[in-house]
């Protein structure tokens, strides 16, 4: 960072009348931390960035490697609409020598960004986020529905909609283009659209959007999840990808001349993810929760198919050409590191291009209305139904393994292990409904 860089930055941080700084970064499973400093120590974490113990994040490293960095990014300077007086900057993870941590997985997508910037493209992506927002009782959050609201519907008269402006005021506040809000099919979920970025860029704004809806949502009363499925027998929660890549300027999966106006590189991007999508469903799909959402009968795909405007397609091309066309990935849920799961894509995508790797035939009838027979006719495979699956796959995918790197790949593996085992061997409470009485 350059010392006109930090003078400016000096200056507006005392312009804003700010007093703490909080310095945010994300663990491997997304969830941000952060340090606070007061003021005065803002030039020094400018300058030569504020330490911290690494060993107590999970997934980081060992105590005896503990002496970690954190640098704050100046393009992530933002107040906190909520908080009078606290600004913050998202950070970058450096080893006690200054070097960036192979763990982080905000340098994890720069890694991958950087592979693709070598042939000449900027990777865009514009995720759709889902949430229920619960009701708390007694300070503890539940699962009782503060709406009753479907798809589209006006606004209930309750906190729901109060609280969704709320959110949306507060992204607006801290730079977000908003770009919709509604109410989702089920009842309490709601999606809120921000508009599509580069993919660093879009990866900080997923973090910090997930952050701030919680917050606003406890400031009024409500819980705020993005776990995928909270609720059995309703639709969960989804995290609709959209990605795009752009060579001087040009999107580079529109093609006038080719079939349905797409390019060659956009074939090869939908064959490359689709050929690595088993693995980077670990990623993209990372908890025992969420293959409860990863199952036929709701809106969540879960056959491996591409297709134009079927929804029912694992990867879909909306219909808009020209810059906006793009690949619209479905099965990613929100409690994904979005760091880690743009890296993974691009990097399978980037694998389809170099390899020209063909996609099947697309897929234009309704797959959820199919038989087994039929789609098992038609050789459609399904993503993994479970995560120690998906993690198997993960650790056989060496495109996706060499992308994410040796310490990332080593410690998702762990972390799948203790999950499973935990739930594995948890009693849980349809086990005592079906057995109590034997």
């Amino acid at each position: 960072m350059s010392l006109d860089t930090i003078s400016t930055l000096l200056e507006r941080i005392e312009k804003d009348g700010v007093e703490f700084i909080r310095l945010q970064f994300s663990d491997l499973q997304g969830l941000p931390k952060n340090v606070a400093i007061p003021v005065c120590q803002a030039e020094k974490a400018l300058t030569d960035g504020i330490g911290f113990d690494g060993s107590s994040i999970q997934g980081f490293v060992r105590i005896e490697e503990s002496d970690m960095i954190l640098k704050p990014d100046p393009a992530t300077y933002s107040i906190l609409p909520w908080r009078k007086g606290v600004a913050r900057f998202i950070c970058d993870v450096h080893k006690a020598d200054n070097t960036p941590f192979e763990g982080d997985p905000r340098y994890v997508l720069k890694k991958v960004l950087a592979d693709a910037a070598k042939d000449g493209y900027t990777f865009n992506t514009g995720p759709e986020l889902e949430f229920f927002l619960f009701k708390m009782i007694d300070g503890m959050p539940t699962t009782e529905f503060q709406d009753l609201g479907g798809y589209f519907d006006l606004a209930p008269t309750d906190l729901a909609e109060n609280v969704r402006r709320d959110i949306i005021l507060a992204l607006t506040r801290m730079g977000f283009e908003i770009e919709a809000s509604h109410h989702e099919v089920a009842e309490s979920q709601h999606e809120i659209d921000f508009k599509y970025g580069d993919a660093l860029t879009t990866a900080d704004n997923t973090i910090t959007f997930k952050f701030a809806t919680k917050t606003i949502a406890l400031m009024n009363g409500l819980h705020a999840t993005f776990m995928a499925k909270p609720v059995f027998g309703i639709n969960g929660s989804g995290m609709h990808t959209n990605c795009s890549l752009f060579k001087d300027g040009k999107n580079s999966f529109f093609d006038p001349e080719g079939p349905r106006q797409l390019s060659e590189t956009a074939h090869y991007f939908i064959g490359g993810l689709l050929k690595h999508v088993k693995g980077i469903t670990r990623v993209a799909n990372p908890t025992v929760n969420s293959y409860k959402r990863l199952v036929p009968g709701y809106e969540a795909p879960v056959y491996i198919s591409w297709s134009g405007a079927n929804r029912s397609a694992l990867c879909r091309v909306p219909a808009p050409r020209g810059n906006s066309t793009r690949v619209e990935y479905r099965s990613p849920d929100p409690t994904c590191n979005p760091y880690l799961t743009f890296a993974a894509v691009l990097a399978a995508g980037l694998d389809g291009i170099r390899n020209k790797i063909t996609p099947p035939e697309s897929l234009d009838r309704n797959i959820f209305h199919m038989t087994r027979e039929e789609s098992d006719t038609l050789g459609i495979e399904t993503l993994p139904g479970d995560l120690m699956t998906a993690n198997a796959h993960l650790l056989a995918d060496p495109v996706l393994c060499t992308a994410l790197g040796a310490h990332v790949v080593e410690n998702l593996n762990v972390i799948a292990e203790a999950q499973w085992d935990s739930f594995r061997t948890a009693v849980h409470p349809w086990e005592v409904d079906q057995y109590l009485n034997y």
